[in-house]
């Protein structure tokens, strides 16, 4: 029996009392985080831990955008920029869709290469002016059409890679004025505003394996319930944005959401979520969770396994020396392929 949760662990090393809880609640996954990474060795030993606790193969996630949001960083991994550094180093969004994909390959590159598996990216928000700044530089452009094509190759690098690759935060996040993190933005654009500006990426990108909802409340959708626990806006998400993938709900230890963890994961799943996710990997707060979560069966376990079956096992040959050589030099306008000015290694 597989659970509708994925999960973390304290530190690089996994406890006994972690082994023994996963191995009674059985995860369908788990996700990494800065305090579980310290070298690839040991990575890659952890991640074989947390597998050996359940008994299979389970997918393991990370967050690896680039930026501000880089789990595995200097020195052991390259530092990869924010979403919006490809269109300014490219400066038109053919150009910089190569540079995504290959920015997604190589990141693919790395995650397979210590057990990692799924990526919660590409971001597919699309900011409007005086939004917070949670977005920023994370969003590949600022509007739909350019999130839309450049997202799309940084995810199609990922599954080049042998990574599935996570759309986020549906339906959209760009329009917020508040941080989620710590408290429930809310959303009073009309529905043909959404459509036309947030939702856009979404849909066009409605083929992918797995995508992450957001906690915030759209009023033109549901006035009470942020997205996550919303059943009007999950059924958006499947009917309207015609995503048939996997739907993850974002972390449930934010501030935007309220209750207990039990219930805010059953309100999540209720709702519609497929499986939900905890970050912490403090052990009460885990075993709160649990309670609130329940087998992953029927159209979820479907999901899941279809998007794990996306999973591609022997990835597209490349020469990474060659490849992370390109990259850097078109990042940094030396190539004729980068036309835009000089922007380096982009920092958040």
């Amino acid at each position: 029996m597989t659970s509708a949760a994925i999960y973390a662990c304290s530190g690089p090393v996994l406890t006994e009392a972690e082994r023994a809880f996963f191995a009674d609640v059985r995860p369908w996954g788990f996700i990494l985080f800065r305090r579980n990474v310290e070298s690839p060795e040991q990575v890659l030993r952890l991640t074989e831990a947390l597998r050996g606790s359940v008994g299979w193969h389970c997918p393991i996630l990370v967050d690896q955008e680039g930026g501000r949001v880089q789990r595995l960083g200097p020195p052991h991994w390259p530092k990869y920029p924010p979403g919006e550094a490809y269109l300014q180093a490219a400066n038109d969004p053919f150009s910089a869709r190569g540079l995504a994909w290959l920015g997604g390959r190589l990141m693919a590159h790395d995650l397979k290469a210590v057990g990692i598996d799924v990526d919660c990216a590409p971001v597919l928000d699309v900011p409007t002016p005086g939004a917070h700044d949670i977005i920023g530089d994370r969003a590949f452009g600022q509007d739909p059409a350019t999130v839309t094509q450049i997202g799309r190759a940084m995810a199609e690098g990922l599954l080049a890679g042998g990574v599935l690759p996570v759309i986020k935060h549906m339906p959209g996040h760009g329009r917020a004025h508040a941080d989620s993190h710590k408290e429930l933005p809310t959303v009073n654009a009309s529905l043909d505003h959404l459509d036309a500006w947030d939702f856009a990426p979404f849909k066009a990108l409605s083929d992918m394996p797995v995508g992450m909802t957001a906690h915030i409340v759209f009023t033109a959708i549901d006035k009470k319930r942020p997205a996550t626990q919303s059943k009007k806006a999950i059924r958006l998400i499947r009917e309207h944005l015609g995503f048939g993938g996997l739907l993850l709900s974002d972390d449930l230890c934010m501030n935007a959401l309220s209750g207990s963890l039990t219930e805010r994961a059953e309100k999540s799943l209720k709702a519609g979520c497929d499986l939900v996710i905890h970050w912490t990997g403090d052990m009460a707060e885990m075993e709160q969770v649990a309670k609130g979560v329940g087998r992953l069966k029927g159209g979820a376990a479907r999901r899941a396994a279809a998007a794990l079956a996306r999973i591609v096992h022997t990835p597209e040959p490349l020469d990474v020396f060659e490849a992370r050589g390109r990259f850097d030099a078109m990042l940094a306008g030396r190539l004729t392929a980068a036309k835009g000015p000089d922007v380096g290694e982009a920092q958040a």
